[in-house]
């Protein structure tokens, strides 16, 4: 009587979708093994499409090695323990350092180190400059390219495995600039317009690895598959939405907000602005993350006081958002034409929708001046 039933047969269509699953797909006839259109079909890898796209070899071995280094941080922030390397370290705790950068947490050092050690494998970069660091490191003098970064943003939503994410902006060497000193040579080569990125991109570690980038010619994402370690295409000509229906901030700060900005908010939020339907909140607190989202659902995120870095945050998603269609201003000026002073310059962010960036601008005083200071 204490029999269990004979299991149910599965439905014909079911066995074989679980027999396509869990069995190999033979090799086409001809197929090598390099052949990576053998296992993605219409999805092309990164490199793949790199090639098709015409890219300079040069920037495909560099862009090689961003994602190889990418794909480490993805496994280091899923591994057991990384709570404890997202904590700020003691002595560093509530302090910055003297070029304004966060207090650093052994996760983001490692992160960096990570993605410097590709970089200079690669042999085709000339100085990086990274969020993590005071000054930029030259790494060699014939790399034709220049990079700056911030290697993981958002450490620290690790210990609530909130998303993270890597932002990235490639640019020419500028070799007129040869001649000059390292430091110096290094610090200009770092400090360009944000109008003369060759390349930029993100990566959003979450439930989906998502390698989002742009040479120039539209933004495209590809998502890790993990079977095969490789990036593949899956969100091909990225376009974000003329307008959209979500506001991203942080509302906990209303009250210090400028007059336009709490009208511009109090006014979508009511269906009472260019659009009339209610727009909706949604903050995450991650910019990659955030940023992600406003790129597939429209609507515009922001941090309206001087916080987010020109050079390493601002820059290449506002390039990001601009080749997918989109804009990103410090509420008065397209960020891409601010010419960058400091490295590790601070300044307000606004990226989404077009129809949401320039109705958000129109209300003129949107700047948060007031800057208390916060603990989270």
């Amino acid at each position: 009587s204490n029999r269990r039933p004979p299991p149910r047969p599965l439905h014909p269509a079911l066995a074989r979708r679980r027999r396509s699953v869990l069995l190999p797909k033979p090799p086409r006839a001809g197929a090598g093994a390099g052949d990576g259109m053998a296992t993605h079909g219409a999805h092309p890898t990164l490199l793949e499409h790199m090639g098709r796209a015409g890219a300079p070899a040069d920037l495909a071995v560099l862009v090689a090695h961003i994602q190889a280094a990418c794909k480490r941080i993805a496994a280091l922030v899923a591994s057991p323990g990384n709570a404890d390397l997202s904590r700020a370290k003691p002595a560093a705790a509530g302090a910055a350092s003297a070029a304004g950068r966060d207090a650093p947490k052994p996760l983001d050092e490692l992160s960096n180190e990570i993605i410097l050690s590709s970089l200079q494998s690669s042999g085709k970069v000339a100085v990086v400059a990274s969020e993590e660091n005071d000054l930029p490191v030259w790494m060699c003098d014939d790399g034709p390219y220049v990079v700056v970064t911030d290697p993981l943003d958002g450490s620290r939503n690790i210990e609530v495995s909130i998303p993270t994410g890597t932002i990235f902006g490639i640019y020419d060497r500028l070799v007129e600039l040869d001649q000059l000193p390292v430091e110096e040579k290094a610090q200009l080569n770092s400090l360009q317009s944000g109008s003369r990125l060759v390349a930029a991109g993100y990566v959003l570690y979450s439930s989906a690895t998502i390698f989002c980038i742009s040479f120039g010619a539209g933004t495209h994402g590809f998502t890790l598959d993990r079977s095969t370690g490789e990036f593949v295409l899956t969100h091909p000509s990225m376009q974000i939405p003329p307008r959209g229906q979500i506001y991203s901030v942080n509302d906990a700060r209303y009250f210090d907000w400028p007059e336009g900005l709490k009208k511009y908010i109090d006014t979508i939020r009511q269906g009472k602005g260019q659009h009339p339907k209610k727009y909706s909140a949604r903050y995450v607190c991650s910019l990659v993350a955030d940023f992600h989202r406003t790129i597939i659902y429209g609507g515009v995120a922001m941090n309206p006081r001087d916080h987010l870095r020109l050079v390493y945050e601002a820059n290449p998603l506002s390039f990001l958002a601009e080749q997918a269609g989109g804009r990103g201003s410090d509420g008065k000026t397209r960020i891409l034409s601010i010419q960058p002073v400091k490295l590790h310059q601070r300044l307000p962010l606004f990226l989404g929708s077009m129809e949401d960036m320039l109705e958000l601008e129109s209300y003129g005083d949107v700047q948060q001046k007031v800057n208390p200071g916060y603990d989270v």
